[in-house]
């Protein structure tokens, strides 16, 4: 069976974003890492399967406590409050998540519960003495050969770390080293991309150490079940955050009834830099709870602002509220798909933005329709035949790059390489242009040859409802006003599309389109942006 036939042979796919700390506002690594899962999401569904897609924030540990302290207010209402900003961002990019997980949220602490009881039933939690260097950004203790000279953090270069000298509850994760070496190798996707499974397999080789699972002089948590002086440390706590996000609504809170369905997760989708809590912690606490792992982790890079490191105190962060309020979600999803390929660093620049965007959405495939449009107007009245695919000619250029990439783009979205898809579509687009130009369907016209003109017009409509479709992941709105203007009427931003919308109509194929005699009056579908305005310094 062909791939475009059959992209996913599973039935359900289930997916994470972190769950966002809520110190602050979100920032646009967290809508980075939220863009991608809502794609990868929308591929899923688009291929027919059932997706559940969970994002949420963490919302315990000392960090929140404090900064809750500094505003003046208790520690939930200033979590309510950054989690609404949440919702908000992910609303204002277009996410459709199906459940956002809070570790506020009233069922969670019977999960937290039930799944320490596990563990602790294993013996693999006991009493101890801990002393060391403490991020408290981070809610980690550092090695003193990770910090910097000045004693701060390396990624909060403006905090320094505390020490402490306490007795905490620890986690056997020792205990794992073995059976996680041995998952590693027998799994090898389960951490990628592949720079970072080496750094997880060199840091696992160095030996595990056991670490702390619990806080003193620490009330905003979950108590220690069998110890109330003692509070549950933020890091054990939010990854179960997960599993409560698999409960139905009212349902009662037991990891039985969590996992049922969804779990195992097809994919934790994470930055980079919480890479060794997913990959090694995480891991070790589900073998600890004779739970299964999830299917794979896959850490992503950071972003950068115009080449440098982005930061509060340097005063160059990007505000993802305005950043889309200025520029509208498909063309804020389109850059961060296309110009960065996943797993690696990206930048970004707002005039490579704009330029991008102008070049590839405004110039080559909005352009291309209203142009097709106009001169289907223009000399065949606004109405083709009906003509499909199989009657142009196989030499056609157009149609063997459509017929070449029908395999290709679903194997780009389940492999991730969402800068490929786009190329694709891209060439696709630019192809028609030149077609265009070669065949000259203004001269052919004018000499009586309108079935040529009519396949030619047929050909480069197919080819941009084609690129619509392949996108249609990436930029929803914009390829819902593409099919909208071709005669369709669907809307990429329903969840609940599916197999029989899509697959049954063949729109995975190039050479399916057929034209409606009634087509709406072309409108242009990403108007052109204006270049960011430079002050000379």
């Amino acid at each position: 069976m062909n791939s475009f036939n059959n992209p996913i042979s599973k039935t359900t796919f289930s997916l994470t974003t972190p769950l966002y700390y809520v110190n602050g506002l979100p920032h646009i690594g967290s809508a980075y890492t939220t863009m991608i899962a809502d794609v990868i999401a929308r591929w899923q569904r688009l291929s027919g399967c059932e997706v559940l897609f969970v994002t949420g924030t963490d919302e315990h540990g000392q960090k929140i406590q404090r900064t809750a302290e500094e505003s003046g207010v208790e520690p939930q209402i200033h979590c309510d409050r950054i989690a609404a900003s949440f919702s908000d961002l992910w609303d204002k990019l277009n996410i459709k998540y199906d459940r956002f997980s809070r570790t506020t949220a009233k069922n969670h602490q019977a999960i937290v519960k039930e799944f320490f009881e596990r563990v602790w039933k294993q013996n693999d939690i006991y009493l101890d003495q801990q002393q060391g260097w403490y991020c408290v950004a981070c809610e980690e203790f550092k090695e003193k050969r990770e910090l910097l000279e000045d004693g701060c953090c390396p990624i909060h270069t403006n905090l320094k770390a505390e020490w402490r000298d306490e007795q905490n509850y620890f986690f056997r994760l020792s205990r794992y080293q073995k059976s996680l070496e041995e998952f590693y190798e027998s799994n090898p996707d389960f951490i990628q991309p592949e720079t970072r499974r080496n750094e997880v397999l060199n840091f696992v080789k160095q030996g595990l150490q056991d670490f702390s699972i619990s806080r003193v002089n620490v009330s905003w948590g979950f108590p220690i079940p069998n110890d109330p002086d003692h509070t549950i440390y933020v890091w054990f706590d939010a990854p179960l955050g997960y599993i409560t996000a698999l409960l139905d609504e009212n349902e009662e809170p037991t990891l039985d009834n969590a996992l049922k369905k969804w779990y195992p997760f097809d994919l934790h989708l994470i930055g980079k830099d919480i890479l060794r809590f997913h990959a090694v912690y995480w891991p070790a606490m589900l073998l600890s709870a004779n739970l299964p792992l999830p299917k794979q982790v896959f850490g992503h890079g950071f972003l950068t602002k115009d080449g440098h490191k982005m930061g509060k105190s340097l005063g160059n962060t990007l505000d993802p509220f305005i950043l889309l309020d200025k520029y509208g979600s498909d063309a804020v999803r389109y850059y961060f798909l296309k110009e960065i390929e996943f797993g690696k660093d990206g930048d970004f620049n707002e005039t490579r933005f704009v330029n991008i965007l102008n070049a590839d959405l405004a110039n080559d495939l909005g352009n291309l329709l209203n142009r097709s449009l106009g001169m289907l107007n223009k000399y065949c009245g606004g109405v083709l035949p009906p003509i499909l695919g199989r009657n142009i000619s196989d030499d056609n250029d157009v149609k063997q790059f459509g017929e070449a990439i029908k395999y290709r783009f679903p194997e780009g979205y389940k492999t991730y390489k969402f800068n490929l898809v786009c190329e694709d579509a891209l060439i696709l687009v630019r192809s028609c242009n030149k077609f265009i130009d070669e065949s000259a369907p203004w001269s052919l016209y004018k000499k009586g040859e309108q079935k040529e003109v009519e396949k030619i017009l047929y050909t480069v409509l197919e080819s941009v409802r084609f690129s619509a479709f392949i996108l249609a992941p990436i930029i929803p709105n914009i390829s819902n006003k593409i099919y909208h203007q071709l005669g369709y009427n669907f809307d990429f931003n329903q969840t609940d599309l599916g197999v029989k919308t899509y697959i049954d109509k063949g729109h995975f194929e190039w050479g399916i389109l057929p034209l409606n005699p009634n087509l709406p009056k072309p409108y242009p579908v990403f108007a052109k942006l204006e270049l960011p305005i430079t002050v000379d310094s």
